[in-house]
């Protein structure tokens, strides 16, 4: 059985492209986005849900199935970005104010669930992105559930991520195997085995949220600005310590390529209380920072 809900936004939206954070790579076995649909497989405080999510022409209807259901219909709006107010945005260079004219319907989600986003965010520390990817994909067909409600009409092989004991109970050798290091599965383990209160860091201000999760080992400024963007929906989560973030931000105000985290927080100091929105839009629309050096090579720990 399904339930059903749609939500009206009170102007321009962009489902794909605000959800689109949500997913972790082309095949994220947990979201699949494209086309004006998102299908989200997810555990809930009640249980795994499956909510597919389709953009209308007036509004957004949420299809969902599993024990979860009720719980993610409830909180939908805040989901699709209803508590989030782009309007309050003031654009202080000419890039900014361009972004944010040619994008109206960004909004910035609110999943209220931190562990789903934490995860995958400890796994993306100090690695490429596709190996980032890879080793979440594999976790997850490998330990987690498939996702509720029928499979015809839907992307193949959503899976709902493990519940908190089942990520501390993964043995060595499969971490291993998935390519992740000891220093971050044990920061996944800890996160797992503290997982009720990290999830009240979704209802936080964001200094106490992020403090909150920063008290974890292995837990940095990094990966607490990457989860509470998506659990917490906070425009002013500024993520630090990027490797690419704060030199694409001055290139793109400045023309400078050597921007560190202290420069960039000088460049988007103006726009205090929303420096996350205005750097997320300076990606959407800035210019590419020409590459001088060769990619950063993978590795993959479960070849040694």
């Amino acid at each position: 059985m399904s339930f059903v809900r749609t939500w009206a936004p009170s102007g321009p939206y962009d489902l794909c492209r605000s959800l689109g954070v949500l997913q972790r790579g082309p095949y994220d076995p947990a979201c699949r986005t494209g086309s004006g649909v998102v299908w989200r497989a997810s555990r809930t405080p009640r249980g795994p849900v499956t909510v597919r999510l389709l953009q209308r022409r007036a509004d957004v209807e949420a299809r969902a199935w599993g024990p979860g259901a009720s719980w993610v219909l409830e909180r939908l709006p805040a989901l699709l970005g209803a508590e989030d107010r782009p309007e309050e945005f003031v654009a202080h260079h000419r890039l900014t104010r361009e972004a944010h004219r040619r994008h109206p319907g960004l909004r910035l989600v609110r999943t209220g669930l931190v562990l789903e986003s934490l995860i995958p965010a400890v796994l993306e520390q100090k690695v490429t992105a596709n190996e980032a990817y890879r080793a979440w994909g594999r976790l997850l067909r490998r330990f987690g559930e498939p996702a509720p409600g029928p499979a015809e009409g839907r992307p193949q092989g959503l899976h709902v991520m493990p519940e908190p004991r089942g990520w501390a109970l993964i043995p060595s050798w499969e971490w291993h195997r998935a390519g992740v290091d000891a220093k971050r599965s044990a920061a996944v383990v800890r996160a797992a085995r503290v997982a009720p209160r990290l999830e009240e860091a979704a209802a936080m201000e964001l200094p106490q949220a992020l403090r909150r999760l920063q008290a974890v080992p292995g837990i940095g400024p990094w990966t607490a600005a990457e989860t509470l963007q998506r659990a917490g929906g906070h425009p002013d989560a500024l993520t630090l310590g990027d490797l690419h973030l704060p030199r694409q931000v001055g290139y793109a105000l400045t023309g400078r390529r050597d921007t560190d985290d202290a420069g960039m927080l000088e460049l988007l100091a103006p726009y205090a209380g929303q420096r996350h929105r205005a750097a997320r839009l300076i990606l959407a629309a800035g210019p590419a920072m020409p590459r001088r050096a060769p990619r950063m090579e993978p590795r993959d720990i479960a070849l040694l």
